[in-house]
């Protein structure tokens, strides 16, 4: 694996250093960037080192809130269980793509990366070959989409890419040989906040990766979700690590 993972990521790029880099590194990355056309940039780094935090700020980076990666046993503890009534059913390609992008785009309004996703981006998920619908949980109200939990199952040796949080650069040193599964998004319609919603798909998902034979779950999430972090916290789940996370703009560069 490359020491250095530049994505395009919707309108901007992403970058994931799998060890610490040099200024060099650094600058070579941004320039790749500003050639490629610019944009907004999120740098993923875990425990940067000073010289990483000085080339970060000379090209106008700014810390942002940390990303956590929270794991747990799977199952979860018997006291965990998805609350009598509520249902979910498998995601249909094709047929909800609409409805979710729709409820996708409202959820995450304040984060773009997720919020902004289109049919495109959703229909090259679909050709993944992690990809399982059975996996992608969809709970409904009164007929319409309220919410979903989006799971994904690794194999064992298996290296980590999550689209638009993070990687995870210690999983084999964190899960010996076992396969893991990923709650990979979750989201709640805004119409239906304060509902009780959120705990049950995050529930329902590892519930789903449980029967799937799975004994470690995990996800990942903002360092300032407090609410969130809270929430996975009283399932049981605790921070692995954490990466810092640098964001700017990059400039295109004009001499292309």
């Amino acid at each position: 694996m490359s020491r250095i993972e530049l994505s395009r990521i919707n309108r901007g790029f992403v970058v994931r250093s799998h060890d610490h880099v040099s200024r060099d590194e650094v600058d070579g990355f941004i320039r790749d960037i500003a050639n490629a056309g610019g944009g907004s940039l999120r740098w993923f780094i875990c425990e940067p080192t000073p010289q990483e935090r000085a080339a970060a700020s000379a090209h106008g980076l700014s810390a942002a809130a940390p990303l956590l990666h929270m794991r747990c046993a799977l199952p979860l503890d018997a006291r965990h269980r998805v609350p009598d009534g509520f249902t979910t059913r498998p995601f249909r390609p094709g047929v909800d793509d609409d409805e979710w992008l729709a409820l996708n785009a409202r959820a995450f309004a304040s984060h773009p990366e997720q919020g902004d996703w289109t049919r495109d981006v959703l229909v090259a998920r679909f050709g993944e070959p992690w990809f399982d619908p059975e996996g992608f949980l969809i709970h409904e109200i009164d007929g319409a989409m309220a919410g979903f939990c989006w799971t994904k199952v690794h194999d064992a040796h298996e290296p980590h890419e999550h689209q638009h949080h993070t990687s995870l650069h210690h999983d084999h040193a964190m899960h010996g040989t076992d396969a893991h599964g990923e709650i990979y998004v979750i989201g709640v319609d805004p119409a239906h906040h304060g509902k009780g919603l959120g705990r049950a798909l995050t529930v329902a998902g590892f519930a789903h990766l449980a029967s799937r034979g799975l004994h470690n779950g995990m996800l990942y999430v903002a360092g300032d979700n407090t609410a969130a972090v809270a929430l996975y916290g009283s399932l049981g789940m605790r921070v692995a690590h954490r990466d810092e996370v640098f964001v700017g703009t990059v400039a295109a560069n004009s001499a292309r």
